[in-house]
């Protein structure tokens, strides 16, 4: 893997995680300690899935 690609895929995923991670706090009506880390793992979990799907279907 370049180093280009490598910032790609870094860049892709935490564009993933931001949107995910916005769409977790507009959901959620009280934010806390626990809920951030809830939210940010969540959003993690979800990007790296949209990723794997993504590139499962442009098979890139």
């Amino acid at each position: 893997m370049t180093r280009r690609t490598a910032l790609l895929v870094v860049g892709e995923l935490l564009a993933w995680w931001a949107g995910l991670a916005l769409l977790w706090l507009v959901f959620i009506t009280s934010v806390d300690t626990v809920e951030r880390i809830v939210g940010a793992s969540a959003a993690a979990v979800a990007a790296l899935s949209a990723r794997a799907g993504r590139r499962a279907v442009t098979w890139r």
